[in-house]
């Protein structure tokens, strides 16, 4: 089992780095649909126009807003950057959201392709900001199967013992 694990886990690692680098490909306000998209997939709105991606010109800072619930209850502002994957977004581009989402009602989203500094992630998670990295990003991709598809499910089997145990005392 342990060889199929690893097959498994290495098939999983190339479709991950492929997503990222086709994600990289879009255009920055196909990418910020792309996230209010997911989140829908994930369950977030629960209804039409749930979500949505603001102007791209004067937007101040928020990318998208998503409602927490099928009721409308919580929204979600959202800050979605499809920088380099091999860069670090810092702690003044966290505090600048912060800075756009103060004084509104509502919960903040920051997703990037590329990944965050220390600093950033710290200062994030004492404004409760939640943070998605390039890697995280892909990976809930897969999970909620958006955007990728199934090519080939296997059945991995096993002995069931219980099944037989009945036929030994025949």
């Amino acid at each position: 089992m342990d060889s199929m694990d690893r097959a498994y886990s290495e098939i999983e690692g190339t479709l991950e780095d492929d997503l990222l680098k086709e994600i990289m490909k879009l255009s920055p306000p196909a990418f910020e649909k792309l996230v209010v998209d997911l989140l829908m997939k994930m369950g977030y709105g629960g209804f039409e126009n749930a979500g949505r991606t603001t102007v791209v010109s004067g937007d101040e800072g928020i990318d998208g807003v998503i409602y927490e619930d099928k009721l409308g209850f919580n929204r979600i502002f959202i800050q979605a950057k499809q920088w380099d994957i091999s860069s670090s977004i810092g702690r003044p581009t966290i505090q600048g959201f912060v800075g756009a989402i103060a004084g509104r009602d509502g919960k903040g989203l920051f997703v990037t392709t590329a990944d965050f500094s220390k600093p950033a992630r710290d200062y994030a998670k004492d404004r409760h900001i939640v943070l998605i990295n390039g890697k995280m990003l892909v990976r809930l991709m897969v999970e909620h199967n958006f955007c990728v598809s199934i090519k080939h499910a296997y059945e991995i089997k096993a002995v069931d013992e219980d099944a037989l145990s009945d036929y030994q005392n025949e």
